[in-house]
């Protein structure tokens, strides 16, 4: 089956997740302290806003107790033109997540579920026609081999990502600026070879988690050299805080299923 091209980076809705008490227990790589539920909801408002501002209708789901990661909904499923997959999720304490976004996909789009491995959205970057898509601790070989079935059915590629050190998952260290431009933190640089590349300036490999929506790029506020360069690439930048985000290893593509 073939598709059309189509922007990667066009989207019209987006779910999110309103961040649960329960935030505080999410899972880190390194204890920084525990976010503010307080200054999550803020921040969590602002990026809501600044999405309904470039042109999405939002879906805020309500938080759950449960699940203290659930805040982060992009990782237990993606949406292509053709339809969702529901993932299977490796950590222990998000692996009940998928169930609680299927009804909401359910509402706009075909879901499919994962059969079989492990894969995390946080991996996934769809660049249009090709889906990279990053080897970690959240997502195996199984999951990708199971996820490559689906997706080449709907007329992609699936490319698998060997991880460099210190990234928990792809889109830690990269974004999709345009369709021919990526930024990308530089042990990543190679894996884009048929991209034009911005590498991330030393110091602020952590704006590599930008996101473009529409007619604007996304970036985590507190990386000037990040947005100069943005800027001085002719895109229209937009900066919001996600600093409590940021303690859970999270970031701005973690906290929204956009399509």
């Amino acid at each position: 089956m073939s598709h059309d091209p189509f922007p990667a980076y066009r989207f019209s809705r987006a779910l999110l997740r309103e961040p649960a008490a329960s935030v505080v227990c999410g899972l880190r790589a390194v204890d920084r302290g525990d976010p503010s539920l307080e200054l999550f909801h803020l921040e969590h408002a602002a990026y809501r806003a600044i999405l309904e501002n470039a042109g999405l209708e939002t879906h805020l789901l309500p938080a759950l107790s449960d699940w203290p990661d659930s805040v982060f909904v992009e990782d237990p499923a993606m949406v292509l033109p053709e339809g969702a997959i529901l993932f299977r999720m490796a950590a222990p304490s998000r692996a009940g997540e998928p169930d609680t976004v299927r009804e909401a996909l359910q509402k706009f789009v075909p879901v499919t579920l994962l059969e079989n491995g492990h894969v995390d959205g946080g991996d996934i970057l769809v660049t249009g026609p090709k889906i990279f898509a990053g080897l970690s601790k959240r997502t195996d070989k199984d999951g990708l081999d199971a996820m490559g079935a689906i997706v080449a059915g709907w007329g992609y590629e699936l490319v698998g990502v060997d991880m460099p050190e210190g990234l928990l998952h792809l889109k830690t260290g990269c974004a999709l600026l345009d369709e021919e431009t990526i930024l990308a933190v530089e042990p990543l640089k190679e894996t884009f070879s048929d991209f034009r590349v911005l590498t991330l300036p030393e110091g602020e490999e952590a704006a590599a988690n930008a996101v473009r929506v529409n007619d604007i790029v996304l970036l985590a506020a507190g990386y000037p050299r990040t947005e100069e360069l943005l800027d001085r690439g002719g895109y229209n930048v937009r900066t919001t805080k996600v600093s409590q985000a940021q303690l859970l290893d999270g970031g701005l593509s973690c906290l929204s299923i956009r399509f």
